[in-house]
């Protein structure tokens, strides 16, 4: 093929001693556009520049600068390409080729963004592609440029100005799309992108399944890679708005597609997909298993290019053995001695890619031993910690329900004497009294332990529902203040309008423990505060007092089973040091985190965050 183009340049340049052959100069430019390896792109950026340097026109310079910057791009030496792409634009701007300056503009804010990475920007240079592309006239550019705009935008986070661009492009392809001259899936996936940003599945999944829909009845070469992007996109849509048998359904059929099309890199993508849904749905087995089909495509995939690279380091040197022997102007004494400092040094980087490559797999293999090993003694480990784990919460289990036995006759024996109060002496009475708050405390404390060894936030399955958080610890509320009035204790709520996705049962049980606990270490008179706020994907909830505060050293074993911290119940109100451990439980059955910040003598904030 190269010497095809070589010949081509050679006619061309015969016939320059008129006028420069336009069409003929385009053909090969854009067919050296499109060679795979980088180091034929410069050889034909330099015949250009050299066959055409007598009789010279603007054209052939644009071109000849454009080919070394697109060298340079793929050699990844970015600041001398930035260097030839701009005098390309701005040979076409003092020229005044419009077409040829957003072609420029275009290899830029390619460069910008994708090897770059500075969106900012590129997104100035592709509205300046706008702006020429409505001088031209070309619908076609203009879509494309709306399209790339779009997407910046939405790499930036500007949403809302990704989606006026986004709409432009729409507004202008969609006739051209009902003729067949125009294919507008750039501009649907770009605009489903921006909704799922933004947390608006349902909206990015209609906008994906435009695309779903096109592509099935579609006879295009790439139907279905087309269809991988679009069920993959439907997937991860649908999993995060918790339509997990949707999400399922299409997350199974990108593997299908990818598994069909032989492509690894899809097969490892669609697995990270699968593995994020089964994570939602709490299935976390499947999940693992999922993560390590993914990660053990990706190493394949890692070795793969490791390989790659070799032989294309082979491919190179026979490339340019094969382009030493058309260079007409060398010498032979100089292309031998190039030849052979070129053999020589590929040899070198051989070896010395096979030493290291050698190294490397003896390091793996030792790592992959000891790994294996340090496994096993984990898994033999955890056996052995789940069988003692189950011994004790068999033995607390049978104490427990042996206790609420005697417990329970106390009761029933207490209660008769109530009835015969008014034959006993006031001692007897107060003593009877006493006998009843010691056999509740009791049971209460025989409940405590069931709740946090037995893991009853655990064996009930969650039931979410949509909840107004006001209303809902207002209710909380009501049902403390006889607790708080007995004290004096002024309590307060302060919350905005804010709904949660949770279950009542359990967030009620968590902030029942912590007001309860807010009350009883509040002295006489002083307030307690229930907060509720929120952020872009969380609620917080903050109970504060004004209380005993905890010690800064007792802080960290705040939430542990069984822990009792210095501080006293301000009333002599009884505390069995569980009632946080199920705090935490519950919080973390949630999908959320506690926290505690407390000063001694001013009192402590409770911070439990949620998210949405």
């Amino acid at each position: 093929m190269k010497s095809l183009l070589f010949i081509c340049l050679l006619l061309i340049g015969t016939s320059l001693s008129a006028q420069v052959d336009t069409g003929a100069l385009r053909r090969v430019y854009y067919r050296a556009m499109h060679l795979t390896m980088t180091d034929s792109v410069k050889y034909y950026a330099d015949s250009i520049d050299r066959l055409y340097a007598t009789g010279r026109d603007a054209t052939t310079g644009i071109m000849s600068l454009r080919l070394y910057g697109w060298y340079y791009e793929n050699k990844g030496d970015f600041t001398r390409a930035l260097e030839f792409y701009y005098r390309a634009l701005d040979s076409a701007r003092k020229h005044r080729f419009i077409e040829l300056q957003t072609e420029m503009l275009t290899d830029l804010a390619a460069v910008y963004t994708q090897d770059m990475k500075q969106p900012r920007k590129a997104k100035d240079i592709y509205q300046e592609c706008v702006r020429l592309n409505q001088l031209l006239g070309d619908s076609h550019s203009l879509i494309a440029s709306y399209s790339n705009l779009g997407a910046i935008y939405n790499r930036l986070g500007l949403y809302d100005s990704a989606l006026f661009f986004l709409e432009e492009g729409l507004r202008i392809g969609k006739p051209l799309e009902a003729k067949g001259q125009e294919n507008l899936s750039e501009i649907y996936n770009n605009i489903g992108n921006c909704f799922y940003y933004q947390k608006k599945f349902k909206a990015s999944i209609d906008w994906f399944r435009i695309n779903y829909q096109k592509d099935q009845v579609s006879h295009l070469p790439s139907r279905l890679a087309d269809l991988w992007v679009d069920v993959l996109n439907m997937a991860d849509s649908y999993s995060e708005e918790g339509a997990y048998d949707s999400a399922a359904k299409y997350g199974d059929l990108s593997l299908r597609l990818a598994i069909q099309q032989d492509s690894r890199s899809k097969e490892s993508d669609s697995y990270q997909v699968l593995s994020n849904l089964a994570r939602h749905r709490g299935d976390y087995k499947k999940a693992f298993d999922y993560q390590t089909k993914w990660y053990s495509l990706d190493t394949a995939l890692v070795n793969r290019e490791t390989y790659k690279s070799i032989a294309e380091l082979e491919q190179k040197y026979e490339a340019r053995k094969r382009e030493n022997e058309n260079l007409i102007l060398e010498s032979e004494i100089t292309r031998q001695r190039f030849h052979n400092r070129i053999v020589t040094t590929m040899a070198i980087s051989l070896l010395l890619i096979a030493v290291v490559t050698a190294v490397l797999f003896i390091f793996k293999r030792r790592a992959n031993r000891q790994l294996s090993a340090t496994n096993e003694l984990i898994v033999r480990q955890n056996d052995r910690l789940s069988e003692l784990n189950f011994e004790k919460n068999s033995l607390i289990s049978i104490v427990s329900h042996d206790l609420s036995t005697p417990f329970a006759s106390i009761g029933i024996y207490n209660q008769l004497l109530q009835n015969e109060k008014d034959n006993l002496t006031p001692a007897q009475k107060k003593a009877l009294d006493r006998i009843g708050q010691a056999t509740r405390y009791g049971e209460n404390l025989i409940r405590h332990i069931l709740d946090v060894e037995k893991a009853q936030t655990n064996q009930q399955k969650v039931k979410f529902e949509n909840l107004d958080l006001c209303g809902f610890a207002g209710s909380i509320i009501d049902e403390f203040n006889p607790v708080a009035a007995k004290k004096e204790i002024g309590l307060h709520l302060d919350c905005p309008a804010i709904s949660l996705l949770s279950d009542p049962h359990l967030l009620g049980r968590m902030l029942e423990n912590l007001l309860s606990n807010a009350i009883k270490y509040t002295p006489t008179g002083k307030k307690v505060w229930i907060s509720i706020g929120e952020e872009k994907d969380t609620v917080s909830i903050k109970v504060r007092d004004e209380g005993v505060g905890i010690l800064p050293e007792e802080l960290p074993h705040l939430f542990s089973k069984y822990n009792k911290i210095s501080s006293q119940p301000t009333a002599g109100e009884p505390s069995t040091g569980l009632g946080l451990a199920i705090v935490k439980r519950i919080c973390e059955e949630l999908n959320g985190q506690i926290s505690c910040e407390s000063a001694l003598g001013k009192g402590s904030v409770f911070t439990v965050i949620l998210k949405k």
